[in-house]
């Protein structure tokens, strides 16, 4: 069901020290910061030839983001997301299989505007699994 690692989500503290660490000592490319209201997260991507990282930063203070880095002060991995083919048969799948889906269960534009469901970290050991739609944005 899912196909290749698209990200590591990594929260911080402190989204431009974090920048620079990624651009300035091991040398990744880095996108400028872009707000994601509807996430609650302002987000930066390090773009690998392989799969990105993606630097959260909360937006708000009721950003989902902020609890964590209340709860681990110096950052973290925050989730991982997996692509999928279709995102909608995979919930379905996921659901009859006792996979808890975070939220309403219906998929919502994420931040490379494809559809995305999180799953609970407690199904998945430990980890916050983002899924997201697989092809062009």
């Amino acid at each position: 069901m899912i196909d290749r690692l698209d990200h590591i989500a990594i929260a911080v503290p402190d989204l431009g020290a974090a920048a620079s660490l990624y651009r300035d000592v091991l040398g990744a490319r880095v996108s400028e910061p872009r707000d994601l209201p509807e996430h609650g997260v302002t987000v930066i991507f390090v773009e690998l030839s392989n799969a990105r990282i993606e630097l959260l930063h909360p937006l708000g203070d009721d950003s989902p983001v902020a609890g964590f880095l209340e709860r681990n002060a110096a950052g973290g991995i925050h989730h991982v997301c997996y692509e999928v083919d279709d995102i909608v048969a995979a919930r379905d799948r996921l659901a009859a299989k006792g996979a808890r889906v975070l939220g309403d269960g219906e998929p919502r534009i994420g931040a490379h505007g494809k559809p995305v469901l999180f799953l609970h970290p407690r199904d998945f050991c430990g980890t916050l699994v983002e899924l997201e739609q697989a092809g062009e944005a």
